[in-house]
């Protein structure tokens, strides 16, 4: 009988209240007969899972991606060090998926791509682009293009270093809408790092009737109409109500990427 595959939440929440463990949760439920999972409270703890597991998803969290304490941040490189040099040549190999802030931690880390400060602040919910590498990727099957996310960040990931992702063999997947009247470069809104290890900038975890009942409480709407407009408020909630948007997303891209891994994985472990 095959063994339980172990899944490592990386949660870097900093214990700021979010919706994104309750749906990464959400997602995980489905897999309950297949993964034992174990969150790890990176910045709140200083706590960072060890090579024996063999899925990990790390979240987004708040604050700068550029900044850490020295000892939470150091850790968490060093776990990603270990993973991408134990997937050079160990084997079975291990399954990673950054989001959002951990996306833009990698990036840097990897030199991949400059992290800036956005002008203003992304809410709500937003179009990105495949790429051509994005549109072969089976991440993505079944998603329109452009196909709409869950957006919501100070910073970006912008101007690429081609050289580093060639060497890495990594490849930009999609970036964010196409702004023809806006003089800003679109930021890159994904990247298959490996054929292990994948990222995106923005939410896919996202859940429509969870983040309904979030903004649809009075206190969230009035905040968010005066930070960004009472037609922004409306339409995100239609963009939550239709099914072909963020519904699709959330049902796509991350239990696509853990039943590739599962099949990966237990197909590395049956005996020849």
């Amino acid at each position: 009988m095959m063994r339980k595959l172990r899944l490592a939440i990386l949660d870097m929440y900093e214990n700021t209240p979010n919706q994104g463990m309750r749906c990464i949760r959400e997602i995980l439920d489905q897999y309950a007969k297949t993964l034992d999972c174990k969150v790890f409270d990176v910045r709140g703890k200083n706590e960072v899972p060890g090579l024996d597991f063999d899925i990990y998803i790390s979240t987004g969290g708040p604050g700068s991606p550029l900044e850490g304490d020295g000892v939470w941040d150091k850790n968490y490189y060093n776990w990603m060090d270990s993973v991408f040099e134990w997937n050079k040549s160990d084997y079975p190999k291990k399954y990673v998926f950054f989001i959002c802030h951990s996306f833009q931690m990698a990036c840097a880390h990897l030199k991949l791509a400059n992290i800036t400060r956005r002008k203003s602040k992304a809410f709500g919910t937003f179009p990105v682009h495949l790429t051509q590498a994005g549109s072969y990727d089976p991440l993505f099957d079944g998603l329109p293009d452009p196909f709409y996310i869950a957006d919501f960040r100070e910073w970006q990931v912008v101007e690429p270093n081609e050289a580093r992702f060639k060497e890495l063999g990594a490849e930009i997947m999609c970036r964010e809408k196409i702004r023809p009247h806006v003089n800003l470069e679109r930021a890159i809104m994904a990247i298959r790092f490996s054929d292990e290890i994948f990222g995106t900038q923005f939410h896919p975890e996202a859940d429509s009737d969870g983040m309904l009942l979030h903004f649809l409480d009075p206190e969230r709407r009035q905040a968010i109409i005066e930070e960004h407009s009472e037609q922004k408020y409306l339409e995100m909630i239609d963009h939550l109500k239709d099914s072909d948007k963020i519904c699709l997303t959330h049902d796509v891209i991350l239990p696509t990427f853990l039943s590739h891994s599962i099949n990966e994985l237990c197909e590395a472990e049956m005996p020849v």
